[in-house]
């Protein structure tokens, strides 16, 4: 009897350093058990939305549950990533942050920074491209930057995103590089490159700052042509795009990038596993292919350097903005 209720207890101990272990480090030994949400803060058909779909595919195959990508758009990014810093820490809550994060608190438009989520892995880095419509008459970004600086301020419309958002810097940047006001070209918000291919499409736009493969799907249609690249050198999927310092001897890049990241309190067990997965999703030959075929620049980085390099760009940000005269005042 003593030697069974000892059994018991020895049990009951056991049971509890266990569960005791699991609390402390958060770990969910099961996780996933159910369906995994992955929120997106930008439209339906953009370039993140793609990037978050195909990689939400990867997760589901190979981790056992659904990872349902969720569109959460407006407020130029916020409503979104708020989205995800807000949710519960319980790993079915993930979302694709965006560089807009490492903005929205410099301009006031969000309490919300790099450091209000947990990141877990960095995916991609892309520079932005300048687009017009296929029936323009500019045949080059030289014939397009003569027609805007003689053109009276605020004549040209160009989109891309919400307003101060990536895109809308680029612009700025190129504007000023220039000689130009930043407002000489009136900006569009849109919720997104997808949306904003479509305005230039419509003949709503005069031209749309935002990477070139997020308006491959347009320029393929033959309803756009891109005219130069903001970045060091020319992309190979799109080799025939020069960059501004070929065509304008401008020394001018950007780079926007996305990444997965969790509410700030995701258990240590879980991010653990999550970066295994996200490794093995970067490195498998669907998602590879799939950022090729986009035209997509790959850049992996782990958690702990995924927050570093978020540091560092919001470091950046907060000069630029600052610059281009959209930093909130006081």
């Amino acid at each position: 009897m003593r030697l069974e209720r000892r059994r018991h207890v020895l049990s009951w101990v056991a049971g509890s350093i266990g569960a005791a272990t699991l609390h402390a480090y958060g770990a969910q030994p099961q996780w996933p058990i159910r369906p995994v949400s992955l929120i997106c803060p930008w439209g339906a058909g953009g370039g993140t939305d793609a990037t978050a779909r195909v990689l939400a595919a990867i997760l589901e195959k190979n981790l056992g549950q659904p990872f349902n990508v969720m569109n959460r758009t407006g407020g130029s990014g916020v409503v979104g990533h708020s989205a995800i810093a807000h949710a519960p820490a319980d790993g079915y809550t993930l979302g694709m942050i965006t560089v807009e994060i490492t903005m929205l608190h410099h301009q006031g438009l969000s309490p919300l920074k790099p450091t209000s989520y947990r990141p877990l892995a960095l995916l991609n880095l892309d520079p932005p491209g300048i687009q017009v419509n296929a029936n323009a008459p500019y045949k080059s970004v030289k014939a397009l930057a003569d027609a805007i600086k003689s053109s009276p301020a605020g004549q040209f419309k160009a989109s891309g995103t919400g307003y101060g958002g990536i895109w809308h810097l680029a612009l700025i940047g190129w504007l000023r590089a220039m000689g130009l006001p930043a407002n000489h070209v009136t900006w569009v918000p849109s919720n997104g490159a997808a949306p904003a291919m479509q305005d230039l499409a419509a003949g709503g736009v005069d031209l749309v700052t935002c990477s070139v493969p997020e308006a491959r799907a347009m320029i393929d249609a033959g309803k756009a042509r891109s005219l130069a690249v903001m970045a060091t050198q020319r992309n190979p999927i799109f080799k025939d795009v020069p960059t501004l310092k070929e065509s304008l001897d401008i020394d001018y890049s950007l780079g926007a990038w996305r990444g997965i990241a969790a509410p700030k309190r995701l258990p240590d067990g879980i991010a653990d596993r999550l970066a295994v997965a996200l490794k093995q999703a970067f490195d498998s030959t669907v998602f590879q292919d799939f950022m090729r075929a986009r035209g997509f620049g790959m850049r992996w980085a782990d958690a702990a350097e995924f927050a570093s390099f978020m540091a560092e760009g919001d470091k950046f940000m907060a000069a630029a903005i600052s610059a281009a005269g959209l930093a909130k005042k006081g």
